[in-house]
């Protein structure tokens, strides 16, 4: 059943009154009719150069409130990995990841590992997501656990999806610039726009988990999308790159679950037959930005509650597609 909601909500930049599901759908645009019946859903923020189009929470905590974008967190990483490079603490993503973190060759294909490979999850590393992820936060040492999985491909060879080879990148972005990652995201992301990065979990040696966990209201996510679309510029300021972001946006591997191809750090897939670039996580979190319509689109849904290709997170593509279709004029 669809919900009834009688908030106020922002539709083409106007604030409007939805005061039943009838009128809505006569209304509105399909999209936001089919967000009213997922129950799993909790705000959708739809923009285009900065200017808002569409934002309405229809549960959970609100636009303006922080809220958990589990593995959306990879694509912030990989921007800041960006703007490290841009400010001269990475010579680039072929640098190599032990001599970085100031340890030992080991003598097997773990010598060869880089940026790249962890920005691209081509580490060859077994995973430590889904089945194994309890057990390596349940360790004393989350980078050295990562690092020391059995290797089961090349480095650079098939895409294994591991948020621990994600925390070695922001460790190796905190030993680099000598601060930590909440510093880091608040300083290089948050301040100039204007986003709020609440503190998150850290390992046991106090560096802040990398590829997980980060919070940003729905409004702020979507700012960050337009600030990608911009090519890395808000308000005059540049923040990422713009070569950085083409960089992250050309295909490197591919999931074996969803079929989309990965960059570094962001899926790269087609909504509304258009190019798209996304980040996701658990439980249905995602920025998408479609480039050619220059369309950032924020979706955050229940952290609480799986969202498998092929069960809510299929559902939350049909919705990205008639969101793409609806607005995308």
């Amino acid at each position: 059943m669809a919900k009834n909601l009688s908030r106020r909500s922002i539709v083409f930049g106007l604030p409007v009154v939805l005061a039943a599901p009838a009128v809505f759908a006569q209304g509105l645009p399909g999209a936001v009719a089919m967000a009213r019946d997922l129950d799993q859903l909790h705000a959708v923020v739809v923009s285009r150069n900065g200017s808002l189009l569409f934002a309405e929470a229809f549960d959970g905590p609100g636009l303006d409130r922080i809220a958990n974008v589990k593995s959306v967190s990879k694509t912030i990483l990989a921007l800041l990995t960006g703007i490290a490079m841009d400010r001269g603490f990475l010579e680039g993503p072929e640098q190599r990841v032990l001599p970085l973190l100031g340890r030992a060759e080991t003598g097997d294909a773990r010598d060869e590992l880089t940026i790249a490979h962890l920005l691209s999850m081509q580490s060859g590393l077994q995973s430590t997501s889904g089945p194994f992820y309890g057990e390596w936060i349940a360790s004393n040492n989350w980078v050295d656990y990562a690092l020391n999985q059995d290797l089961v491909d090349q480095p650079g060879g098939r895409f294994i999806y591991s948020t621990g080879s994600w925390h070695v990148l922001g460790a190796v972005l905190s030993k680099v610039t000598d601060r930590s990652l909440l510093d880091l995201v608040r300083s290089w992301i948050g301040n100039p726009l204007e986003i709020e990065f609440p503190a998150w979990v850290r390992d046991p040696q106090g560096r802040y988990l990398g590829g997980n966990e980060m919070a940003v209201t729905p409004r702020g996510l979507a700012r960050l999308g337009d600030t990608v679309l911009a090519g890395g510029l808000h308000d005059g300021v540049q923040i990422v790159d713009p070569e950085w972001i083409e960089t992250s946006w050309r295909p490197r591997a591919r999931s074996p679950w969803s079929g989309d191809a990965y960059g570094f750090g962001w899926f790269l897939t087609e909504f509304a037959g258009q190019r798209a670039a996304y980040g996701r996580g658990y439980g249905g979190q995602l920025l998408i930005v479609v480039p050619d319509a220059q369309l950032s689109i924020a979706i955050t849904s229940d952290p609480n509650r799986p969202a498998r290709s092929a069960g809510y997170f299929g559902t939350l593509r049909m919705l990205a597609d008639q969101l793409v279709k609806d607005f995308d004029s």
